[in-house]
């Protein structure tokens, strides 16, 4: 089962009845804005038990154009990157 943004605002409204959903939607937006923010600016965000979000970067390289075959030379760039906690794993694995 997949699981998107508008579904875990519900999942977390029907846990937590006493919460609006229009609070909860904020709060998640928020949270995410501040990770993405931080993430471009450089930093890492740490979540204990849940993982770590960094940012990598990909070299330039030459690559290839699967529609025509020709090569292209693709610049370097930084991609996200989640690394899951050790309490994560287990949880996963039982």
């Amino acid at each position: 089962m997949k699981m998107n943004k508008s579904d875990l605002i519900k999942k977390i409204s029907d846990s937590y009845e006493t919460l609006p959903e229009e609070d909860l939607d904020q709060a998640v937006n928020a949270i995410l804005t501040l990770i993405s923010n931080s993430l471009s600016n450089g930093n890492r965000v740490e979540v204990r038990n849940f993982g770590t979000f960094s940012i990598r970067l990909r070299e330039k390289r030459l690559s290839r154009n699967p529609k025509t075959g020709t090569s292209v030379l693709v610049d370097a760039k930084h991609k996200p990157y989640f690394r899951a906690s050790k309490y994560l794993k287990e949880s996963l694995n039982k």
